[in-house]
C-alpha cells in the first residue's frame, strides 16, 4: 500500500523537524516546501529515510509552483508564523492571514484529505494585538474555504532548539538584572514540541475535523516561574525587577528596531494576557493525548549548555537516566 503524503510547509523549524521523523516512523511520506533548499535542506534531509522525504524550494507566495504539490498530497500541515514583521514582505497579514486562506483554497481544489493548520492559544483576548488578530483572520480564511481542517492553538512550545527556553536562558547567562514585564504574573502552559507533534498525528490518524483543539502542557506557570526555573537550571542567581509599563514600552521600541527583536510593542501587548485555555474550545486532553513532558524535567536535559562548564558540566554527567 503506498504510503500518504503530507504536504508541509515550515518543516524546517522546531515543530517541523520533530513531526517529519514522527510521520516517517509510521509509514506517512513528507513533502516539505522550504525558500532556501541549500540552506535548510540538509537539516530536514536528516529527519527521515530516504523515500520517506522530498524536499522542494519554493516561495510560499508562488502560487503556481506549490500548487502543483497538492495534487499529489493527502494531508496538508502547515507550521509557518512569525513573532515580528520584516520589510521584505513578511508581515503578520500575508504570513498569517492570506497565507493559510490560500491553502485553504487549493486543499478544496485538490480535495485534500485533511488540513491542519497551528496558530497560538489567547488569540482572541488579545484584541489589540496585530499579531493575534492577524492569526484569527487566517484561522476564518481557512474555515470560510475548507471544511475538513483542525486548528491547532499550542500556548508555549519548548525544546533544545526553540526560541523561549534557550533564548532566556541565554539572556539569563548574561545579564545581572532581568525584567519581569507585568510583574511575571502572566500565565503560560508550556507544551514540548514532541507532545504537540503527537497531537498533530494524532489528528491525522483519526481524522478530527472543522474543530479547534487548544494544545497546552501539563502545568501552569507564571512567567516569573519559568524565569526561577531557568535560572535554577542553569544555576545562576539574578535579580528580577518588575519593569514599569512607561519603560518597558520604550524598551520594545528599542529593541524592535534590530535585526532579530528581543521584544516588540506587539509582543509586550501579547503579554498582558494569560496563555491558558479559554474553555470556549477541546484541549488535547479532551481528545485523548494529555501533554506528559514537564517544562523543567525537559530543559534540564538541554540546560547544561549554559551552566559553567558547559557541557563538560558536573550537573550533565551527574544526571540519572
Amino acid at each position: 500500500m503506498k504510503a500518504k503524503n503530507c504536504l508541509i510547509f515550515g518543516g524546517s523549524g522546531q515543530i517541523g523537524s520533530n513531526l517529519i521523523r514522527k510521520l516517517a516512523k509510521n509509514n506517512l511520506r513528507a513533502t516539505v516546501v522550504t525558500r532556501n533548499i541549500h540552506q535548510k535542506g540538509l537539516k530536514i534531509k536528516t529527519q527521515a529515510n530516504a523515500g520517506f522525504i522530498e524536499i522542494v524550494e519554493s516561495k510560499i507566495f508562488d502560487e503556481k509552483k506549490i500548487e502543483k504539490l497538492f495534487s499529489t498530497a493527502d494531508f496538508c500541515i502547515n507550521l509557518i508564523g512569525i513573532l515580528y514583521e520584516k520589510n521584505n514582505g513578511n508581515t503578520f497579514k500575508n504570513i498569517h492571514s492570506v497565507f493559510p486562506t490560500l491553502l485553504a483554497k487549493l486543499c478544496k481544489k485538490y480535495n485534500l484529505q485533511h488540513l491542519v493548520h497551528v496558530s497560538a492559544l489567547g488569540i482572541n483576548e488579545a484584541v489589540d494585538s496585530k499579531y493575534a488578530i492577524s492569526k484569527l483572520e487566517g484561522e476564518k480564511g481557512i474555515l470560510n474555504n475548507f471544511s475538513k481542517t483542525t486548528i491547532l492553538r499550542p500556548s508555549v512550545v519548548f525544546s533544545n532548539s526553540d526560541n523561549f527556553s534557550t533564548q532566556f536562558m541565554t539572556l539569563l547567562n548574561r545579564l545581572p538584572i532581568f525584567p519581569l514585564y507585568y510583574s511575571g504574573k502572566t500565565k503560560f502552559m508550556p507544551i514540548h514540541c514532541s507532545d504537540l507533534t503527537d497531537v498533530i498525528y494524532h489528528v491525522l490518524q483519526n481524522d478530527i475535523q472543522s474543530q479547534i483543539i487548544e494544545c497546552v502542557g501539563p502545568e501552569t506557570l507564571s512567567f516569573k516561574e519559568i524565569i526561577e526555573t531557568l535560572l535554577q537550571l542553569i544555576g545562576k542567581k539574578r535579580v528580577l525587577v518588575p519593569m514599569p509599563l512607561i519603560l518597558a514600552n520604550l524598551s520594545a521600541k528599542f529593541f524592535q528596531l534590530l535585526p532579530s527583536p528581543l521584544l516588540t510593542e506587539d509582543q509586550l501587548r501579547l503579554l498582558k494576557y494569560d496563555n491558558v485555555p479559554s474553555g470556549k474550545y477541546k484541549t488535547n486532553k479532551d481528545i485523548g493525548l494529555p501533554s506528559k513532558l514537564f517544562f523543567k524535567d525537559e530543559v534540564k536535559k538541554y540546560s547544561f549548555m549554559w551552566r559553567d562548564g558547559g557541557q563538560f558540566s558536573t550537573e550533565k554527567y551527574n544526571q540519572v537516566d
